[in-house]
């Protein structure tokens, strides 16, 4: 499985941005998807994951009402949409698909066997 993720970048405070990772195969079609999110010195973090139905989200408290994950199953695509960024938000944003097929919904990275490069997102005060 191949990810490759993009969309981040320099933006000021309450602005949005719109993430996209793109991945290979049938991957979001039959594997949870997730961001995770590494801030410099910091431990990569859970941001919002989707269930491979595409029925179910969940969310980090941090980020719930401003963020939301999606996905586009013919383009194999999940997105993450920002609103409301503050500074905190900061960092390196990596998508990532879950180590097996059809499996529940996870906020833990160990679940996620597959990494996309990661994308900056840097929140100017």
């Amino acid at each position: 499985v191949q990810l490759q993720a993009s969309g981040g970048g320099l933006v000021q405070a309450g602005g949005s941005l719109r993430l996209s990772c793109v991945a290979s195969e049938d991957t979001v079609s039959s594997n949870t998807m997730a961001w995770f999110r590494q801030a410099p010195g910091k431990e990569r973090k859970f941001v919002a994951t989707i269930a491979w139905t595409g029925a179910v989200t969940h969310y980090a408290a941090s980020v719930k009402g401003r963020f939301t994950i999606s996905r586009d199953i013919r383009e194999n695509t999940v997105y993450l949409q920002m609103n409301g960024l503050t500074p905190d938000d900061t960092a390196v944003y990596y998508c990532a698909a879950a180590r097996r097929k059809f499996w529940v919904i996870s906020t833990l990275a160990a679940d996620f066997g597959s990494w996309g490069q990661g994308t900056q997102v840097t929140v100017s005060s």
